[in-house]
C-alpha cells in the first residue's frame, strides 16, 4: 500500500517543476454515467487530484489561429458543428437545417427548436459531453431549453475577445501546449501555445497550388517536386512537432517502397492535369510518402497517421480499417528507426494495435480523438495497454477539435478516463497505489515531452521567423 507521505512528496516535487495547478477538479453533469463514486479510501481523491491538476500536452488539434476565431461567426451552434453534427445526423437530423448555409439567417432559438427532437438521443455521447461540460463550465449554463439558448448566444459572443485561446486552454482546461495539424506551412502568432505539424497531405496529393510559394522555379518534374519539400521541410522542421497525414481517409497505410524512376511518370502525368490509374497514384503517393518519412527522420520528427474511425456519416469502410495494425506494423518492420505515431487508438480495431505497441519498438499510440468517440472503450483500451504494451509508448490527450472551446470539454472527459483506468486497474490489483500515481505525469505529459522533443520546440518557438 501506498503512504500518503510519499505522495505528498512526489506532488511537492511536481508543483516545483511547474506541473501543478492551474486546473480545478470537473465535474460531470449530474445525470451523467460518468460521475465518480465514492471511494472509501483517501487515495482515491489525491489520485484524482493529481490527474486533475497534472498539466496536460494536448497532441492534436485542427484549431485556427485566435485571430481568425475573433473575425469568424460566433454563433451558438458552433459548439455542435463540429463531430457532435455527426450524432445528430445519425439520429435523424438533415444537417443542412442547423448546420449548412441555409442556416446562417435562422434564429438562434429556432435552431434550437430543430435540433430538440434529437436532444435526449445524443446528449450522452461523448461528442454531446464534451460539448456540455464546455456550456456548462464555460458559460455557467446547465441545462439547454429555450430560455437558456438566447444566453448562450450572447455568452458564446462575449467569450470570444483577445486572450481566449490562453483562457480556454492554460487557465480552464490545464493544456500546456497543442500540436496543430493544419496545413503545410501554417505560421500561428502563437507558436509555444500552438505548436504546429507538418501536414504531408499536398505533397502527397502533388497540390502545387498549396505549395507554390515555397517554389523557386515551376515544377517540371520529380526532382523538383522533391526540392520544394525538401525546401517546405527546411523552414518548418525545426519548429514543428511531426509530420502527419490522415491519408487512411481514402486508402490504405500500406505503403511501399517505390523508386524514383517508377514514381515520376506518374508525376508527370499529376503535373499536366492527367488521370491517374489507380495503381499510379497508389506508386506515386508510396513513394512521396516514404521521401516525406526520409525528411521526418532526418529532423528527428514523429510521423503521425491517422487511423481507425471516420469522421462524418455514411463514409466509414470498416473492412479497410481494420487492415490499419497489420499495415502498421509493416510499416514499422520497413523502417525502424521512424518514431511512429499512431493516432485515434485505430478505434474500433485498439487491442490489434496494441499487438503492435507491444511487438515493435518504435510504435507509438495515441488516444486523441477517441475519448469523445467512445468514452468508455477508450477507458478500457488504456487500462488494456498499460498491462500490455510499455507504458512509455502513449499519450493520452489530443482534442481533434476546430473550435477550442470543446477541447475545454474533452480534456475533463479524458481526466475523467485516465483517473477511472488507474483506479481500476488498482482496484483488481494489476498495480498498487504508488504505480499509479508515478503513471499520471507520464501519461498525460511526459511521454509526450520525449516523443515529440518539446522543450527543444518550445525554445524554437521563440524565434520563430514568421511571428
Amino acid at each position: 500500500m501506498s503512504q500518503p507521505s510519499t505522495h505528498q512528496t512526489r506532488r511537492d516535487v511536481l508543483k516545483t517543476m511547474g506541473l501543478l495547478g492551474g486546473v480545478s477538479a470537473f465535474g460531470l453533469a449530474s445525470a451523467s454515467a460518468q460521475e465518480t463514486p465514492a471511494k472509501p479510501s483517501g487515495f482515491y481523491a489525491e489520485l484524482k487530484t493529481l490527474v486533475d491538476q497534472t498539466p496536460l500536452v494536448d497532441s492534436h488539434e485542427h484549431l485556427p489561429d485566435e485571430r481568425q476565431r475573433l473575425t469568424d461567426s460566433k454563433r451558438w451552434t458552433l459548439l455542435f458543428a463540429h463531430y457532435f453534427s455527426d450524432d445528430f445526423v445519425s439520429a435523424g437530423l438533415d444537417r443542412e437545417s442547423v448546420f449548412g448555409k441555409t442556416a446562417n439567417n435562422v434564429e438562434p432559438l429556432e435552431l434550437w427548436r430543430r435540433l430538440q427532437p434529437y436532444w435526449n438521443a445524443v446528449k450522452n455521447t461523448g461528442y454531446g459531453q464534451a460539448a456540455r461540460i464546455s456550456i456548462r463550465e464555460l458559460y455557467g449554463i446547465e441545462e439547454l431549453n429555450e430560455t437558456t439558448i438566447p444566453l448562450l448566444q450572447e455568452s458564446v459572443g462575449k467569450l470570444i475577445t483577445k486572450g481566449f485561446y490562453r483562457r480556454c486552454l492554460q487557465e480552464h482546461a490545464g493544456i500546456e501546449s497543442c500540436q496543430v495539424d493544419r496545413g503545410p506551412d501554417s505560421e500561428t502568432r502563437h507558436p509555444g501555445l500552438l505548436l504546429q505539424d507538418i501536414n504531408i497531405h499536398s505533397m502527397l496529393s502533388v497540390d502545387t497550388r498549396k505549395l507554390s510559394r515555397h517554389a523557386e522555379t515551376p515544377v517540371k518534374d520529380l526532382s523538383d517536386w522533391h526540392e520544394l519539400i525538401r525546401q517546405v521541410f527546411k523552414k518548418y522542421a525545426p519548429f514543428a512537432t511531426a509530420i502527419k497525414t490522415a491519408i487512411a481517409y481514402g486508402r490504405g497505410i500500406d505503403f511501399e517502397k517505390v523508386s524514383p524512376e517508377a514514381a515520376e511518370e506518374p508525376l508527370k502525368k499529376r503535373l499536366e492535369a492527367q488521370p491517374l490509374t489507380g495503381e499510379e497514384q497508389k506508386r506515386l503517393e508510396d513513394h512521396l510518402f516514404w521521401f516525406c518519412v526520409e525528411q521526418a527522420d532526418a529532423y528527428e520528427l514523429p510521423v503521425k497517421l491517422h487511423t481507425g474511425y471516420y469522421v462524418g456519416n455514411n463514409n466509414m469502410p470498416i473492412e479497410r480499417l481494420s487492415k490499419n495494425p497489420d499495415q502498421a506494423a509493416a510499416l514499422c518492420r520497413l523502417s525502424p528507426n521512424t518514431r511512429w505515431t499512431f493516432m485515434h487508438t485505430c478505434y474500433p480495431f485498439g487491442r490489434e494495435m496494441i499487438a503492435v505497441a507491444k511487438n515493435c519498438p518504435c510504435a507509438h499510440l495515441q488516444t486523441c480523438w477517441a475519448w469523445i468517440i467512445d468514452p468508455i472503450g477508450t477507458k478500457n483500451f488504456l487500462k488494456e495497454y498499460l498491462v500490455t504494451a510499455p507504458a512509455n509508448k502513449i499519450h493520452v490527450f489530443g482534442g481533434d477539435y476546430s473550435f477550442v472551446e470543446n477541447s475545454f470539454g474533452h480534456s475533463r472527459i479524458a481526466r475523467h478516463g485516465v483517473f477511472s483506468a488507474l483506479s481500476e486497474l488498482v482496484d483488481e490489483g494489476y498495480m498498487n497505489q504508488d504505480e499509479a500515481m508515478e503513471l499520471v505525469e507520464p501519461l498525460l505529459r511526459g511521454n509526450a515531452h520525449r516523443i515529440f522533443s518539446l522543450e527543444k520546440k518550445y525554445a524554437a518557438a521563440k524565434n520563430v521567423p514568421w511571428k
